[in-house]
Parts: C-alpha cells; sequence; structure tokens
C-alpha cells in the first residue's frame, strides 16, 4: 500500500541487529487496522537469531559502556534530530499499521523525540556522589554503572513513544539494548532503527528484533548476559515475565495495566470536567493504560455530567487514521469482542446505554464512541481494564465513598480527580492508591516525571532521573587515605 512517504527508506521491513538488516527465516504480515490491507511482510527471527542480538549487544557493551558521556550525548542529539526532521513519515508509518488519527501520531511522534532529547541531556552528567565518611582515614563514593544489556519488550498501542522513552534511558546509561516491538506494530520502531543508524550508534547498542513474542522474549529472560527488562503491556504478562526472569536475577521494570478512575466533584468545574474526561476517555481510541476506565461523580452533579458528556461523546468523530478524525479503529478483533462483552453485561446488570454501544459499519474494528450511566460496581467493565472508548459512569454520595470505589482495584497507575476545594484535592492526592494523580487536567506525563503505578501496575519507573536507575548499579569505592 502507498503512505505517502517523502523518504521511502524509513519503512523497514528486516530487523537490525548488529549494525545490519536481517532478513530471518520467515514473514508476517502487518495489516492496517482501518481497512485490513497488508502494509508490509516483516522478518520473523527466531530464539536463535533472539540469542545472536544479545551476542551483538555484549560484544558492543564494554566500548559503549566507557565512551565518554559527551559522545553519547551527542549520538542521541543527533538521533533526536531525525525524529523531528522525518515527524510527518513515522507518523504516517504509525497510522498504517496501528491506526491513531494522523494528528495523533505526530503528537506521540513528539513525545518520542522528547525522551531522546531528554536523555541526550541526561547522558552528560553520570552521577557520581560522596558519602561523608564514618570511617578514620577513609574516604568514599558511590559510582553509577550501567548493568549491561537490557531487553526493552514494547507494546502496540504507543509503538515509537515507548521505544524511545526505554531506550533512550538505557543507552544514555551505558547499556546496550535488544528491544522487540508488538507483532502489530513493527514498522515504527524498525524506522527508529534506520534514524539510529544514521544518527551514528555504534552496531550492537540498538537492536530490533521482530517476530514472535514468547520465542524472542524468552531466549532474553533466559539469557544471564541480559541484566535488565523493561516491559510495557498487560498485568498478565508482566506476571509471566516476572516469574521468567527469576533465576537469573534480572533487575525489572513494568509498566503494565490501568483501571484509572475520574472522580468530580459537586463543587468542580464542570464544563472543564467534561472536557478533560472526553481526553481521559477517548484518546488513542481508549487503548491506553492512563485511560479513564470508571467514572465516578458526586450525585448533585451526577445527571448534569451525564447529559454533558453524551453530548459530547456523541459529537466525536470516527474514521480511518489518516482521514485523522477523532477516533480510529480498534487493534484487532479481540479488542472489539472486549468492548461488545462489557457494554452486554453492564446492561444485563441494570446499567443505560446513553449512546453507541455496537460495531460501527464502517469496518470490523470500528467500534461507536460509548456511555454508559448507572452502572454498577460489579460490572465487568468496573473490575476490568477495557482499553477502548467505552466509558462507564456511577454516582456517589461522600468523598469515603468516592476513595474506597476508587481504590477498589488491583491497578494503581493513574487516578483523575475533578475538585476546586485545596483541603479535598490534598486529602485525596494522599489516599488514592495510584503512582500519578492528574488534579483538573489530563496530560500530565513527559520526560521530566517518573511515570508508573502501584500494586499490579507494574514496578519501577520510566522518565525522568529515575527512568536511568534501572539500567545502573551501584557500585561503592572506599579507599584509604592513611600512611
Amino acid at each position: 500500500m502507498t503512505l505517502g512517504l517523502r523518504d521511502g527508506a524509513l519503512l523497514r521491513r528486516d530487523a537490525w541487529v548488529d549494525g545490519a538488516w536481517v532478513e530471518g527465516a520467515g514473514r508476517f504480515a502487518v495489516t492496517d487496522p482501518a481497512t485490513g490491507d497488508v502494509v508490509a511482510q516483516v522478518a520473523r527471527l527466531d530464539a536463535a537469531a533472539a540469542s545472536a542480538a544479545v551476542d551483538a549487544a555484549h560484544r558492543a557493551f564494554d566500548d559503549w559502556a566507557w565512551a565518554l558521556p559527551g559522545d553519547k550525548a551527542a549520538l542521541l542529539r543527533r538521533w533526536f534530530e531525525l525524529i523531528v526532521e522525518h515527524r510527518e513519515d513515522l507518523a504516517r508509518i504509525m497510522v498504517a499499521e496501528q491506526g491513531k488519527p494522523l494528528s495523533e501520531a505526530r503528537g506521540e511522534i513528539d513525545y518520542a523525540a522528547s525522551f531522546v532529547e531528554f536523555y541526550a541531556e541526561e547522558a552528560k552528567r553520570p552521577n557520581i556522589e560522596g558519602v561523608t565518611s564514618h570511617l578514620a582515614t577513609a574516604e568514599m563514593e558511590l559510582w553509577r554503572e550501567p548493568v549491561g544489556v537490557a531487553a526493552l519488550i514494547t507494546p502496540w498501542n504507543f509503538p515509537s513513544a515507548m521505544l524511545a522513552r526505554k531506550a533512550a534511558a538505557a543507552i544514555a546509561a551505558g547499556c546496550t539494548c535488544v528491544c522487540h516491538p508488538s507483532a502489530e506494530t513493527p514498522l515504527s520502531a524498525l524506522a527508529l532503527a534506520e534514524l539510529a543508524n544514521r544518527a551514528g550508534l555504534p552496531p550492537g547498542v540498538f537492536n530490533v528484533v521482530t517476530g514472535d513474542a514468547p520465542e524472542i522474549v524468552g531466549a532474553w529472560t533466559a539469557d544471564a548476559r541480559v541484566r535488565a527488562l523493561s516491559f510495557t503491556g498487560s498485568t498478565q504478562v508482566g506476571r509471566l515475565l516476572y516469574r521468567q526472569s527469576a533465576d537469573t536475577v534480572k533487575r525489572l521494570v513494568l509498566e503494565l495495566g490501568g483501571h484509572a478512575p475520574f472522580i468530580v466533584f459537586a463543587e468542580a468545574d464542570l464544563d472543564l470536567a467534561v472536557a478533560e474526561a472526553i481526553k481521559a476517555k477517548f484518546a488513542t481510541t481508549g487503548q491506553d493504560c492512563l485511560g479513564a476506565n470508571r467514572f465516578l461523580i458526586e450525585r448533585p452533579v451526577y445527571d448534569a455530567f451525564c447529559a454533558r458528556f453524551t453530548e459530547a461523546v456523541k459529537a466525536l468523530t470516527l474514521g480511518p487514521g489518516m482521514e485523522d478524525r477523532d477516533l480510529g479503529p480498534l487493534m484487532n478483533e479481540s479488542a472489539v469482542a472486549k468492548q461488545e462483552e462489557h457494554v452486554r453485561d453492564a446492561i444485563a446488570r441494570g446499567a443505560k446505554l446513553l449512546t453507541g454501544g455496537e460495531r460501527d459499519p464502517q469496518g470490523p474494528l470500528f467500534f461507536q464512541p460509548t456511555v454508559l450511566a448507572d452502572v454498577p460496581t460489579d460490572a465487568l467493565i468496573f473490575r476490568e481494564e477495557t482499553f477502548g472508548p467505552v466509558a462507564a459512569i456511577a454516582p456517589f454520595d461522600t468523598e469515603d465513598d468516592a476513595v474506597r470505589l476508587a481504590n477498589a482495584t488491583e491497578y494503581g497507575l493513574v487516578a483523575y480527580l475533578h475538585s476546586q476545594d485545596p483541603r479535598r484535592i490534598y486529602r485525596l492526592s494522599r489516599s488514592l492508591d495510584f503512582g500519578m494523580v492528574a488534579v483538573n487536567r489530563t496530560k500530565v506525563t513527559g520526560p521530566p516525571i517518573p511515570f508508573g503505578g502501584m500494586k499490579q501496575s507494574g514496578l519501577g519507573r520510566e522518565g525522568s532521573r529515575h527512568g536511568l536507575e534501572a539500567f545502573t548499579d551501584i557500585k561503592y569505592i572506599c579507599r584509604d587515605w592513611s600512611e
């Protein structure tokens, strides 16, 4: 299919290992979720090839770990500049394989580039920390040293941003990387590999291995040379990787599922709350671990919120990503089936369907933006991550009720809070069991902040200086200076 790329060399179909494009033993199809058309046939590598990528990263590690901080920074900076330069082509590749609206894809490329720029600066500042000595005639230092080869496993919903956030941090820390993108969206990762090569990253520093996740990632979790593993995806798969990594005691960063509450109190700015609720629910067609899943509205403004929110949802447009509507298709059939199941279950338990609730005639992977009101707390949608364009709304009566309902989940990634009462904002910011709390806004992420959750939403943090921690070990030096 024609993507209208200015630089056709960015549409790569082979894996990138040790500074060369690798064909592999077979191919798999990457399809456009809006049309079902085949975008590309991509190399399917096996476990042996995955191990060969670790060989390459392991060989490259010593030189890269000891490279001057300024040299690392300069190469990352050049990678950032190339990503910005090719923003439109990268966005179009993403739309073709992932389906999100073109404007959202452009925004994701900007987001991805921002992490590479941020860690280009952090690469200049390896942290050496002095320690006040507790021993006579001794001086002490703490050094941060790279752990070694890092395995990075990225999802299909943000195929450029998640790879850039992980890889830029690992590379800045002095690690070398073996990366596995989702088989549904490998083209964005391969385009970034093309630009990394143009930027001058040495062979073996950044490798992208495409194929079946169990075979490739299984080889990496069993390999003791892989010292860190960073994964973004479902909690179910995260638990599996946790177990598989135990025998080699890897450093883990797991950014897993979310089940975000969106809480609106009666004193909130209702117009702002509705506008932010649309963003929190329907960005990336709801396929976002930060997506609001449970809308908890204080009873005095419940009816007004439902009416205004439903009106705003009815105004949303749906269509192929290249047409740049508000919502695009879902990623696959199982995602659509889950929306249907959650809607059907909620209605059977007494919820009211205010709009949507069905597949859209535009194609098999399009689902109408949907609003359910009076959703009981035992409904599936109140217990499971929906990961789609279905909003579930329920009332609450007291602040304690809101906190209890919000925290009644195994997940703890992000919570959204709308209130104009500063004391209430403080109380809930402390009592909500979530790694991030967004107050009177939706967008909170970016390179300077530590992204991550509590409970079953994962381990560790990405972004900020804290994003370097998983890729470094602390070495303690104690030197005697007595004669």
